[in-house]
């Protein structure tokens, strides 16, 4: 594993202008009066085209054909691979074409995508600002969707015709008033951001657009590519999605599963949707190490988070925040972690914004991990020290049940850069926090229940002011979940006192059984 203590404590290194030829401790921006500028001229011609072409594309084209009709000149914009973090005495120049089947790098350590950073801010952050706000809510292909709205900073060279994409992202911004002013100490800018509200019910699908887009542009003409499928593993909501958009895209779907260590409603989202699934006695770290054995041998892609790809999507949810706050930056965002790659995509998304000008700054980031499942939250208290991987307990939060995350130099590499903090929360503790917010209007996902449990700490610490605008991430629908809430309020989990339980009351049916319940419990609030 790379020294993550050496890696740069900003992405400054990450977005670098492709003809550099060597890492860079700040932005180089061109001068500022070589920057593009939107004239008022340009503007009124924008607004004059769009109008005349507010009429209904012909009846036998579809949005994708329309899309390809109406493309403009290329752009300009360029991504690729390179090593993350730079290796001590490595090659300066090692870059991958995002082309390229291709997961580490010579050193055998993670890459990461970045972007022709100048190029992009020739254009100032107005421009992006307004440019991405335009698309928001449309149809027209790709850029209804929430990622690929951003797509000149996703997949800024990928045609529109070989996305897949299911329309994700664009999900509510929940105000948790309720929950902040009650049980919260008074907090009155307290939100929730509902990445689980998304085709296949997680944050996933943000980061599979992009991955399988990818992946359908390298099997098509021209490239070409003998790949014969993609394969993940996965605790659930990576084998959903992947699933999803590998049916969409006609592209057959393989996922290696932790046997009884899922929920029901995350298994049959892939059977249902097609894809090959393989039921391993072991967990995810095991079925993790067998994926990389297969796609090493197999003409597999390999779909996990060790693939930077689709953190270029999951960023995009970082992006949206700030557009839903009208580019205003909020104070604190709390991300639950497990393999750790969506608190480094996070960062990414609003750094990047940062160093193209449509934000002056970033959120302060938190992890929260589950008490057993908490290699990253011992590291932090350790002072970073030594990283040890552990091996998972049980806990509810299933999908973060990984002990030995792959994505934890780039994790360290957000917290350092966002003056970060990494809490844990206990079973009782993450559950408690889920049924209280439920209580208040939410349906919230055990994992979510543990970003919730880090809050209810930093707010009795006093770290999170009352004041402080905070996004607490909710990376999935509680509908994937339901046994862990039956279990619950039915107070069936043993040593766990479960004091918000809220179980059904029996009664007899008879209007003099009905009132006296209600008397007792409605306790004269009718």
């Amino acid at each position: 594993m790379a020294n993550s203590a050496a890696a740069a404590s900003s992405l400054s290194l990450l977005f670098s202008h492709p003809n550099s030829r060597r890492s860079s401790a700040y932005l180089r921006l061109p001068p500022r009066a070589s920057r593009v500028r939107c004239a008022a001229s340009d503007a009124s011609a924008a607004a004059a085209s769009a109008t005349a072409t507010k009429h209904r594309r012909p009846a036998e084209e579809n949005i994708r054909e329309e899309a390809a009709r109406l493309r403009g000149p290329a752009q300009g914009f360029s991504a690729w691979y390179e090593p993350f973090p730079p290796a001590p005495g490595g090659d300066p120049n090692e870059r991958y074409s995002l082309d390229d089947v291709v997961y580490r790098s010579s050193s055998g350590g993670l890459l990461d995508v970045r972007h022709d950073v100048e190029a992009l801010a020739r254009y100032p952050g107005s421009y992006w600002r307004d440019l991405f706000d335009s698309r928001v809510g449309r149809t027209a292909w790709p850029y209804g969707s929430g990622v690929w709205s951003k797509k000149e900073f996703v997949l800024p060279e990928i045609d529109s015709d070989h996305i897949v994409s299911l329309f994700e992202g664009n999900s509510n911004l929940f105000w948790a008033e309720r929950l902040g002013r009650k049980h919260l100490g008074g907090m009155n800018d307290l939100w929730v951001k509902h990445c689980g509200i998304s085709h296949t019910g997680s944050f996933k699908d943000l980061g599979m657009t992009v991955l399988v887009s990818q992946v359908n542009r390298l099997r098509r003409a021209p490239l070409s590519r003998p790949i014969a499928g993609v394969g993940c593993a996965s605790t659930g909501d990576t084998s959903a999605a992947l699933s999803a958009y590998c049916a969409a895209a006609g592209i057959p779907a393989i996922v290696f599963l932790p046997a009884d260590r899922i929920s029901l409603q995350q298994l049959i989202q892939p059977i249902a949707n097609g894809a090959t699934v393989l039921s391993l006695d072991t967990d995810f770290d095991g079925c993790m190490r067998l994926i990389r054995e297969v796609t090493a041998e197999l003409p597999i892609y390999l779909a996990n988070s060790l693939n930077s790809l689709r953190l270029e999507g999951q960023k995009t949810a970082a992006i949206e925040i700030l557009q839903q706050f009208n580019w205003q930056v909020p104070d604190w965002v709390i991300v639950p972690g497990g393999n750790l790659g969506n608190i480094y995509a996070f960062y990414k998304g609003f750094e990047m914004c940062r160093v193209l000008g449509l934000v002056d700054r970033v959120p302060r980031l938190v992890c929260a991990q589950a008490a057993n499942a908490n290699p990253l939250y011992r590291y932090y208290k350790s002072g970073w020290t030594e990283f040890q991987p552990q091996v998972a307990e049980t806990t509810f939060a299933s999908a973060i049940q990984i002990g030995d995350p792959v994505s934890v130099d780039r994790a360290v590499v957000a917290l350092k850069a966002t003056d970060g903090i990494v809490e844990e929360a206990t079973e009782e503790e993450l559950m408690d926090a889920m049924a209280l917010a439920d209580c208040t209007g939410m349906f919230a996902c055990p994992h979510t229940g543990v970003a919730l449990a880090a809050l209810f700490k930093l707010r009795d610490q006093r770290v999170i002011g009352p004041n402080d605008r905070t996004v607490v991430v909710s990376t999935a629908h509680g509908l994937k979940f339901t046994q862990s809430k039956i279990d619950y309020h039915d107070k069936n989990i043993k040593d766990m006192l479960c004091k918000y339980a809220n179980p059904p009351i029996s009664v007899k049916a008879d209007f003099g059984s009905v009132m006296d319940v209600l008397q007792k419990n409605v306790n004269g609030k009718i």
